[in-house]
């Protein structure tokens, strides 16, 4: 039995069922395809928004508020663009069964990090001490 065939809308995983069960792993499958066409939705959005919006604007004042405008969004695309090659990554390590472990020591992701960042790749502790050598090395 497949597991989307049992898996309530309502569904959240705790910590007391056995950790990246076959519930865990489809609910975070869904919350991540979700997610990764949310963000596909908006990139198309904002390609169509762009070519709508080409257009000869006399006044430069607002021609140059008009390019810092798409400036911005074209960041927050790439942005986004990355983030769906995160979400991709997450999604192959579900299918490899891989998903929800730690990538520095192999221990459990807690799924509390996970829901809230669920392309999460380290514990949390894994996480701050990756983040304590980067500062360290930033200020040399």
């Amino acid at each position: 039995m497949k597991a989307e065939n049992f898996l309530p809308d309502d569904y959240r995983p705790a910590e007391d069922e056995p950790f990246m069960n076959e519930r865990q792993l489809e609910y975070f499958r869904r919350k991540l395809l979700n997610w990764k066409g949310d963000l596909l939705s908006d990139s198309r959005d904002t390609i169509e928004g762009m070519k709508d919006g080409t257009r000869n604007i006399p006044d430069i004042a607002d021609r140059a508020s008009e390019e810092t405008d798409r400036a911005l969004e074209l960041r927050t695309r790439d942005r986004q663009r990355k983030l769906v090659s995160k979400i991709d990554a997450a999604l192959r390590r579900i299918e490899e069964g891989e998903y929800g472990y730690c990538e520095v020591t192999g221990e459990p992701i807690s799924l509390k990090r996970l829901d809230a960042r669920p392309i999460a790749t380290m514990s949390l502790e894994a996480q701050e001490k990756h983040e304590r050598r980067e500062r360290v090395h930033r200020d040399d």
